[in-house]
């Protein structure tokens, strides 16, 4: 007998033992046995609520990431066209990097020394403020008639001897301290992620490709990549228009003498790349500063801030984001409102790319798809 029957008869005489020793495996549940339906879905409701405590307790974690990548999806055209000239990738994302971190630490850098000043001029002339308010005929009246500085002075005494509200203000000072803290390492850890993200981003689109069905892969690919150039498009489309915008209204206030109009081109910049209401929000922001000026500079200001958003509406956004994202205006408001509502600014800010995303998934794939029936 040739050695590789004889092994396959010891094999299935091994076998026989085996089954008589210890009997015949018994016959699988069925998917449809009640125990085995509650088991799985427990195990299923336990799953979900362990993704949902993750989530929940990585909140500030899972926002940091969906802004890197936003910003690394915004920096790639520049890369690419950085690449186009000859220039090494690793290169191009150093210098798309060390351009945003730049820009963020010009803010920061106006920003602190500013505040510091400011406050430091209220606390120098608060006692003058406080003495004159003090003396005026205004205030003598008021506490002849009703006592004024007598309950001014008990109410002062009380706080000072209440320990509750002494630390009350000494918690608010650490409070303000930590969040400014946590501002300033949030964005440094969205930075290092956004160098990470550019540097992987390649990479990462070719494993997600990956996951696609083999036959669907080529058309996965090129949806993704039709979704990544329109989001980077409009990352960029948005920079320009809010240099513009802030430019224009570092201007203006240069020339009306308005108070901090460095810090506040900043701010209008900043805000600008909130679709549809980030002009609006900024041009109130300026204009009560402007009012500390005077109310006909405030008026100037309003007139020819407003004059450029419809300028900008109509002649300087169609132009520069004919290559970045196509959303109806009733879709773009929409989606900017339940952005906000549910991320904040963050939201607001990616939620036109992705209702974008989301209507070219819609018009190559399902319309594709009921046209064929």
């Amino acid at each position: 007998m040739p050695p590789e029957y004889a092994a396959e008869e010891g094999g299935d005489r091994e076998e026989s033992k085996v089954k008589a020793q210890f009997g015949r495996p018994g016959p699988r549940m069925s998917p449809q046995h009640p125990l085995y339906m509650g088991f799985m879905g427990t195990v299923g409701v336990g799953l979900a609520l362990l993704v949902y405590w993750i989530g929940s307790n990585t909140t500030q974690l899972l926002l940091w990431i969906v802004a890197a990548l936003f910003i690394a999806l915004g920096l790639e055209p520049v890369v690419g066209w950085l690449e186009n000239r000859k220039v090494p990738r690793p290169v191009g994302i150093l210098l798309a990097v060390a351009v945003l971190a730049g820009a963020v630490v010009g803010f920061f850098a106006t920003l602190i020394p500013t505040i510091v000043g400011q406050v430091t001029q209220i606390v120098e002339q608060a006692p003058v403020w406080v003495r004159d308010f003090i003396n005026s005929d205004f205030f003598v009246n008021l506490d002849d008639q009703f006592g004024v500085r007598d309950r001014i002075q008990d109410e002062l005494d009380k706080f000072v001897n209440d320990p509750a509200a002494v630390s009350g203000i000494f918690g608010g000072v650490v409070g303000f301290g930590s969040t400014v803290a946590n501002g300033l390492f949030g964005a440094l850890i969205v930075l290092v992620l956004s160098l990470y993200f550019l540097a992987a981003l390649p990479a990462m689109k070719k494993w997600g490709y990956r996951l696609a069905p083999r036959s669907r892969r080529n058309r996965v690919e090129a949806l993704a990549e039709e979704i990544t150039k329109s989001v980077g498009n409009y990352v960029i489309g948005q920079v320009c228009v809010a240099l513009l915008n802030a430019t224009y209204a570092f201007i203006v206030m240069s020339i009306l003498h308005i108070p901090f109009a460095l810090l506040l081109a900043f701010v209008v910049a900043l805000l600008a790349f909130i679709p549809l209401v980030g002009g609006l929000i900024a041009a109130v922001v300026v204009l009560l500063i402007s009012l500390t000026v005077g109310w006909q500079t405030a008026v100037i200001y309003a007139i020819c801030y407003f004059a450029y958003l419809q300028f900008e509406a109509y002649f300087i956004s169609p132009r520069i984001m004919q290559k970045a994202v196509a959303v109806p205006g009733a879709v773009a408001v929409i989606s900017v409102i339940a952005g906000g509502s549910l991320l904040g600014v963050l939201g607001a800010l990616i939620a036109i790319p992705t209702a974008a995303a989301v209507l070219l998934l819609v018009r190559e794939i399902y319309i594709v798809r009921q046209d064929q029936h």
